[in-house]
């Protein structure tokens, strides 16, 4: 009788475990079917035709950051060429003013060439000026860009590109090759380095820039004009 009711026992504790791992998968099924909250974009002004950021590429952009980031909906405008001028300096002064703690939020730099390319990169700190050496920035950077993706025709007349508006985001996510992140001076700023190359650089005035393979984020070109590019418009986002 004793061991019957022990046996009773032992059935009753593992169906009472069993209830709990089902509820914990129920629970983290839900966490992870709960979609992000969408994105609304703070700082453009009602003149601002030539706008770089949308809700969408805030979505792809998402993907690749730091899941604490990713929950921030409130995205701000802190630099845009064609609302503060061309200047290396103005942008460093923007950011240099934001008054939100830095390891709790991101930035995001968006690039647009003059065949309408649009790439940049994502930095766990503003861009500042450093002294001439040193490096600053973490594995949470990366760059990206968009592509064209070429259109498919099966057959019915219709040209099909497989992906919305024609365009494909691809992110470059840190390598851990070097640790060359971010790093500016008065006169540049640049991210990602190695062999002699910037993954991503741009001048004092913001008018041309030049961009190769990487080490440190492993990236490709970023610029559809090629390795030298022309800024024709920037954004620098705080994300948070």
């Amino acid at each position: 009788m004793k061991a019957f009711k022990r046996r009773l026992s032992t059935m009753k504790q593992a169906q009472d475990a069993s209830i709990d791992l089902n509820h914990a998968d129920t629970t983290i099924q839900a966490f992870e079917d709960e979609s992000l909250p969408p994105v609304t974009l703070h700082g453009y002004i009602n003149t601002t035709r030539n706008r770089l950021l949308s809700p969408d590429i805030c979505d792809e952009l998402r993907n690749l950051m730091p899941t604490r980031i990713q929950l921030y909906s409130d995205w701000h405008l802190l630099y845009s060429l064609q609302q503060h001028g061309a200047s290396l300096q103005s942008l460093f002064g923007r950011t240099a003013s934001d008054k939100a703690i830095p390891a709790r939020i991101g930035y995001v730099i968006l690039i647009e060439d003059r065949k309408g390319g649009l790439f940049g990169g994502y930095c766990n700190e503003p861009p500042r000026p450093s002294d001439s050496k040193r490096y600053y920035g973490n594995g949470e950077c990366f760059l990206w860009r968009l592509e064209r993706v070429a259109s498919v025709d099966l057959g019915d007349g219709k040209p099909r590109t497989g992906e919305n508006d024609g365009w494909r985001f691809r992110g470059y996510p840190f390598t851990g090759l070097n640790h060359f992140v971010m790093h500016s001076t008065a006169h540049y700023f640049s991210m990602g380095a190695g062999d002699g190359h910037y993954g991503l650089w741009c001048d004092q005035a913001l008018e041309t820039g030049v961009t190769n393979p990487s080490l440190t984020f492993g990236n490709e070109c970023l610029s559809r004009e090629g390795a030298k590019f022309h800024i024709v418009n920037l954004e620098v986002w705080r994300v948070g």
